[in-house]
């Protein structure tokens, strides 16, 4: 991807406003992607006002430079509710971002924007290092000028490495033997928060290091979305199931696992998206400090053959796929132990395998594709 092309555009839509009572001003980056959009609707239905910040170079910009991207006029659709404002942005522009800082009194920041193909990064690091990094700085300085200092940063279970030990917890080295750029600069990213809060006594940052993100929203309305041929299992399984691909290419069958291929932790988004708010509401506690890091997953490990058949009983449809090497910067297996999340946040994944498939082949088999 050309980091050129993330540095400008800067499109000024502010939405009607139906402010509630009791709501937060939340701005999200990366609002107009996967995660962030399905966190913008549990967002909005606990009653916070919401301004996104994307540039979309990795989501569906509107056919209307005026119009809201596909995903977040879905949102709307899906809550009955407006976002108070969206801005196509990059992290990158920091006039522009300090702009929209000026435009709203925010409380709190949830940070999705990055490049995050594990193999794409291994390809094209300084994109990754350029995007992730310099963007996150970019923004923790913007916030620190606003006044602005709570954060809930979208990290990721890559921070561990190859895992010592499975079920991976909190308190699992973080930062040796990442196999790929995109590990390494979620950690980077984590270091710096985690130094800043540290310095600062008024920063107050919860790390979410997620495991594999998929499914859709139960209304089939927004799912996952990728431009280009998709990077991630799931999408790329849902897109031959639906015509799109041809067969599914499975990196490698000799992992030491149950059937040789890579096992993972899956996620529903929803799961994912409803951690969110439970973090929000943990960072805005009396006795909340510094910067604390919390696993989201199931604690269930899914290799990719039995994601493959999981998908198979709920499209109803062939899955051909076939076995080529291993690819860079994989590991065989990473589970979550979601113990201290569901201690402190008080929250747990409640949605199976199952569920994920349906809900996944109900958003493709409606939309082919995508939001287009």
């Amino acid at each position: 991807m050309d980091v050129a092309t993330a540095q400008v555009k800067c499109l000024w839509f502010v939405a009607r406003q139906h402010p509630g009572p009791m709501g937060r001003v939340v701005l999200v980056t990366g609002g107009a992607g996967f995660v962030g959009s399905h966190t913008v609707v549990e967002l909005l239905e606990a009653g916070h006002h919401v301004v996104v910040v994307d540039n979309c170079i990795n989501s569906t910009k509107g056919s209307d430079p005026q119009e809201l991207p596909p995903a977040l006029a879905r949102v709307q659709t899906i809550t009955g509710k407006t976002l108070r404002a969206f801005y196509m942005v990059s992290l990158l522009d920091r006039p522009g971002l300090t702009k929209v800082f000026a435009k709203h009194q925010v409380d709190l920041v949830i940070h999705f924007a990055a490049l995050k193909a594990v193999g794409e990064s291994v390809e094209k690091p300084l994109d990754y290092y350029i995007n992730n990094v310099t963007g996150t700085l970019n923004l923790l300085e913007v916030m620190g000028e606003a006044g602005v200092k709570r954060l809930v940063y979208s990290s990721s279970a890559t921070v561990y490495g190859v895992p010592q030990y499975l079920p991976t917890d909190e308190l699992h080295p973080t930062g040796v033997g990442i196999t790929n750029p995109y590990g390494q600069t979620k950690y980077v990213c984590e270091q710096i928060m985690k130094d800043l809060a540290t310095a600062d006594k008024e920063w107050r940052v919860v790390l979410l290091r997620y495991f594999n993100p998929v499914g859709a929203h139960e209304s089939g309305k927004i799912g996952e979305n990728p431009s280009g041929p998709p990077n991630n299992l799931v999408p790329y399984i849902a897109q031959v199931a639906v015509g799109k691909r041809e067969a599914l290419s499975v990196f490698g069958d000799d992992y030491d696992t149950p059937d040789g291929t890579g096992v993972r932790d899956y996620i529903h988004v929803m799961d994912l998206a409803s951690g969110h708010v439970a973090a929000l509401d943990k960072i805005f506690s009396e006795d909340f400090r510094s910067a604390i890091a919390y696993n989201l997953g199931t604690g269930q490990g899914v290799s990719v053959l039995q994601m493959i058949d999981a998908f198979k009983r709920a499209s109803g449809r062939d899955i051909p796929y076939k076995v080529v090497g291993r690819r860079n910067g994989d590991v065989a297996t990473i589970v979550a132990s979601c113990t201290l999340a569901e201690q402190e946040l008080g929250w747990r994944a409640t949605r199976n395998l199952q569920q994920m498939c349906i809900d996944t082949w109900r958003w493709q088999s409606q939309n082919p594709d995508g939001f287009m």
